[in-house]
Formats: C-alpha cells, sequence, structure tokens
C-alpha cells in the first residue's frame, strides 16, 4: 500500500547512487535520495513538511490525491527531452 498521500516522480540519473524526486500534485515539492526506497522514505515525511510550510506561511494547500502513484522513469535530457539510458547506470 501506498502512504503518500500525493503521487511521487522518481527519476533515475547518469550517476547509479544518485535520484531526483518530485510531486506533481504539490507545486514546489523536490527532493533527492540515493536509492528508490530512500526517495519514497524521504518523500512520505516530506511532503507532510512541505505541507505544514504551507498552511504556516498561510498558502493554499492542494487536496490530497485519492489514488497517489509512484512512477520510477529516466531523467530526461536537458537539451534535447531525451531520456538517460538506464545503461549510464551500470559500471563497466
Amino acid at each position: 500500500m501506498i502512504e503518500l498521500e500525493y503521487s511521487l516522480i522518481i527519476e533515475a540519473t547518469g550517476e547509479p547512487d544518485f535520484f531526483g524526486f518530485y510531486s506533481p500534485d504539490l507545486e514546489g515539492f523536490t527532493g533527492i535520495g540515493h536509492s528508490v526506497e530512500d526517495c519514497i522514505y524521504k518523500a512520505k515525511w516530506g511532503m507532510r513538511e512541505h505541507v505544514n510550510m504551507l498552511m504556516e506561511n498561510g498558502m493554499p494547500v492542494p487536496p490530497k490525491n485519492p489514488r497517489p502513484k509512484i512512477v520510477i522513469q529516466n531523467e530526461e535530457s536537458e537539451t534535447d527531452n531525451v531520456p538517460v539510458d538506464l545503461m549510464r547506470l551500470v559500471r563497466v
């Protein structure tokens, strides 16, 4: 069971132990982790902190997603939007 209140996108990078993550449901929420599991753990607590910060600053809080999803994908290249080859994650 997904224990997140918002959807999460995790992106693999060219480094085997570096992942970025963000929530398309929660504007401004981003983070990094050293594994997919690390990203999910950090996102679970980070989303709560982010929502608390929004409330403390009187900013609008998006409604919770009733069906949140976790998507794991390759990071897109900034220059041409071509997905990064996962084989680059394997050190030869």
